[in-house]
């Protein structure tokens, strides 16, 4: 299926034609790899564009001609033999996804650059976010950049921490997540700082989550890991029109299962789309004869939590 990212493409378009509309930052490929961020039967222009932190954080973002207005001459050339190429082949949504992708490539080329240059941050911004000047990796670049993108219009900023190892499936060990919380704690309190002393927070929506939780326990007596556990566990939301201050559902006393104020996934994505100014019951795309939508065939907007 579409990931989220890539249905908020789909719905909400883009505010900046140089950039692609959903943009993850990850340093590491994650268990499911490219799917996490992929479109699935969504046009190809939807999916994530990944950027791996580095020096060079987007290949080839360097044009290789003399000047920006040869460049323009030769896209222009290979626009116009694109169309009608296309002309031939209307039905084909993989190549429409191909053309869309070397314009959105060109303006990537003129505006990506300066969205790395942090050159024109302050000291005191690199000390929030736990930078170094002139670092290029790190969680703290990750939400420094990502609030760049948002300042660029970008839609939908995906965040990966960790990749398919050293990353938070605590099978052998809970006490690994302490050095992986470290690590992100000052960043992420950076970022929503920074959103709001900019005035960007009310229209930004900030999502920290997961695909599951970890079981309260093993069942193993001695075993100091914890197993894989969907059943309950927590997410949190701020900016974008959440009422800050406030949690919603709770536990059993022992963590196993919701003991009250129950959020399904579907009902979690739901409230992202109204959040985002998107009916989740009419954000649809016809595949293989029936209507497909991200919260499948049911969800609830969880106005409780909501400003």
């Amino acid at each position: 299926r579409p990931s989220m990212g890539s249905w908020i493409s789909y719905g909400l378009g883009t505010l900046n034609r140089n950039l692609p509309s959903f943009i993850v930052l990850a340093p590491h490929t994650p268990y499911a790899g490219g799917q996490v961020w992929g479109s699935d039967f969504l046009p190809g222009a939807y999916q994530g564009t990944r950027v791996v932190p580095g020096t060079q954080p987007v290949a080839n973002i360097q044009r290789r001609v003399g000047s920006e207005e040869l460049q323009r001459l030769e896209l222009g050339l290979l626009a116009g033999i694109n169309r009608r190429h296309q002309l031939r082949r209307s039905d084909d949504p993989e190549l429409a996804a191909r053309i869309q992708s070397f314009e959105t490539a060109f303006g990537m080329q003129r505006e990506m650059p300066d969205v790395f240059d942090l050159s024109d941050e302050t000291e005191q911004t690199f000390r929030s976010y736990g930078l170094q000047p002139g670092s290029t990796a790190g969680f703290g670049w990750q939400c420094l950049v990502a609030r760049r993108l948002a300042e660029r219009g970008v839609r939908f900023v995906e965040l990966i921490d960790t990749g398919a190892s050293g990353n938070w499936d605590a099978h052998g060990d809970m006490m690994s997540h302490a050095p992986l919380a470290a690590n992100v704690d000052q960043p992420v309190a950076a970022l929503l700082k920074d959103l709001k002393q900019r005035g960007l927070l009310d229209d930004t929506l900030v999502v920290w989550t997961t695909e599951f939780g970890r079981t309260p326990f093993n069942a193993a007596p001695q075993a100091a890991g914890r197993e894989h556990h969907h059943w309950v566990f927590s997410s949190w939301l701020a900016g974008g029109g959440v009422r800050g201050g406030m949690s919603w559902g709770q536990s059993d006393d022992y963590g196993i299962d919701v003991a009250s104020d129950e959020v399904h996934v579907h009902d979690f994505h739901a409230t992202i789309l109204h959040l985002l100014g998107l009916d989740h019951t009419r954000l649809t795309w016809r595949n293989s004869g029936r209507d497909y939508r991200l919260t499948d065939v049911h969800g609830r907007v969880v106005h409780e939590i909501l400003s």
